[in-house]
């Protein structure tokens, strides 16, 4: 599949389950991006989903939990503590 093609079907994953994915606790955002591993990005585009702070499954109630991949598009779950907007219309991490 050419790089064009694979993210028309990231992006359509996104839509799909993307207010889904923002009702579940300590979620807030999620985005496309590149797969992150050890600190590092990899090549791998993936449908990444931000939480305030990352917490072991057994933590979380099942309902609440984000799974490894949707639809065949692998998630990466990032934690980027608190998002508040800022005075000029942008984002600050907290």
């Amino acid at each position: 599949m050419d790089d064009s093609a694979e993210m028309d079907r990231v992006r359509a994953v996104k839509e799909k389950h993307e207010k889904a994915l923002l009702r579940k606790k300590n979620v807030v955002g999620v985005g496309i991006g590149l797969r992150q591993k050890d600190g590092q990005f990899t090549d791998q585009v993936v449908l990444t989903v931000m939480v305030q702070r990352k917490q072991p499954a057994s933590q979380l109630a099942r309902h609440d939990r984000i799974p490894c991949e949707l639809d065949g598009v692998p998630v990466d779950v990032q934690e980027v503590g608190t998002l508040r907007a800022d005075q000029q219309g942008g984002t600050d991490v907290t």
